[in-house]
């Protein structure tokens, strides 16, 4: 999915809506762990009932990975089954990874070749050799990590250099030296708020994945005010406060509803647009 096309789905769905498929076997509703393949059935169950409302499902590896090979059977089952029904949406594996160019060369295989993902999260910190691996398919896009939304964020990715650059800033423009904003996208969490400002200086064309809105307590509003441009530019990621609205058997409902709430405060932001 290129640019223009993702920028066609938000359109025709009136959403930027990606939601986060953070699949913890210890808070799915109890009767779902009958299941031969319980996060699977829950992930189908969430999927269904969100698919119309959001541009893109983002499954964090760590949920999966955490669960052995069962877990990794339960994440490929997920990417099949989004892939075969639900062809519009875009894929967002977060798996954080980075390496030396010859690791970080097999991490692009297992997502791009492997499992034909639409795009992957990846850890600037070692620099252009452990990304350019990931950035040999042209038709697939990697997602740096600039500014995150945890508390820590502020240990290094604020701190300033001798020349007054602040190192995400300096990750911003770096980066920019290997890939367009047609194959490059930025982490940049939602509890930044005017941080936007300072990401758009330097990044004022590419698509930025927002997580933070919802349990973690970004705006959507700040994010929009200060972050949106002239085709959104936005994939704003909400996990928790969707998929785990409801523990009951009624949970897919529930989602649904959470899901409809921001895509409802999402198609008032994008009027700026017309």
């Amino acid at each position: 999915m290129n640019k223009q096309q993702l920028f066609e789905n938000i359109k025709r769905k009136q959403s930027f809506l990606c939601v986060g498929l953070d699949t913890d076997i210890k808070k799915i509703p109890e009767h779902l762990l009958k299941e031969e393949d319980p996060i699977f059935a829950f992930n189908k169950a969430i999927i269904d009932a969100t698919a119309d409302l959001c541009i893109a499902f983002k499954p964090n590896l760590a949920f999966y990975e955490s669960m052995g090979v069962k877990g990794w059977v339960s994440f490929e089952k997920t990417i099949r089954y989004i892939k075969e029904n639900y062809p519009d949406q875009f894929i967002i594996a977060d798996a954080k990874r980075g390496d030396i160019g010859n690791t970080s060369e097999m991490y692009a295989r297992s997502f791009f070749d492997e499992l034909n993902i639409d795009s992957v999260t990846v850890a600037p910190y070692m620099g252009e050799d452990s990304v350019k691996p990931f950035l040999i398919y042209p038709e697939k896009w990697v997602i740096l990590l600039a500014l995150t939304s945890n508390k820590g964020s502020q240990d290094f990715q604020l701190t300033v250099d001798s020349n007054g650059e602040r190192l995400f800033e300096k990750v911003l423009k770096k980066s920019q030296e290997w890939a367009n904003d047609e194959q490059m996208m930025y982490v940049v969490g939602a509890t930044q708020g005017e941080m936007f400002t300072e990401i758009r200086k330097y990044a004022p064309n590419h698509f930025l994945l927002v997580p933070g809105v919802g349990a973690q307590g970004g705006s959507l509003e700040e994010v929009c005010k200060y972050g949106m441009n002239n085709m959104c530019g936005l994939i704003v990621n909400s996990s928790r406060a969707i998929i785990y609205a409801d523990k009951t058997e009624l949970f897919a409902e529930a989602a649904r509803k959470a899901a409809k709430e921001v895509q409802e405060q999402m198609a008032i932001e994008l009027k700026r647009l017309v």
